[in-house]
């Protein structure tokens, strides 16, 4: 069963790299969006990855891991892009 930590821990940085991606890449006004479509992104990849490995036995518990392991990172992805922008407006507003 170790090998299939894997597949989990992809996911996750699959959904690191797209928190950084959309925290760097996005505006504003699109980074809530560009964070949905990286959960659609690492749910798809998720599946993906637990049907290629062939085991039955665990995949809802490997796919369970898998996505709530990429909501809980891009929910504190969410998060800090809320604090950066707001602050940055709170910034842009009192100068």
């Amino acid at each position: 069963m170790s090998w299939h930590w894997r597949t989990i821990a992809t996911v996750w940085l699959l959904a690191i790299i797209g928190a950084i991606l959309t925290g760097v890449l996005a505006t504003p006004a699109s980074a809530l969006g560009w964070i949905g479509l990286t959960l659609a992104g690492c749910t798809l990849v998720t599946l993906g990855l637990q049907i290629a490995t062939g085991t039955k036995e665990g995949y809802v518990k490997r796919v369970t891991l898998s996505i709530t392991g990429a909501m809980v990172i891009l929910v504190v992805a969410t998060v800090v892009v809320c604090v950066v922008y707001g602050a940055a407006r709170l910034l842009s507003w009192i100068s």
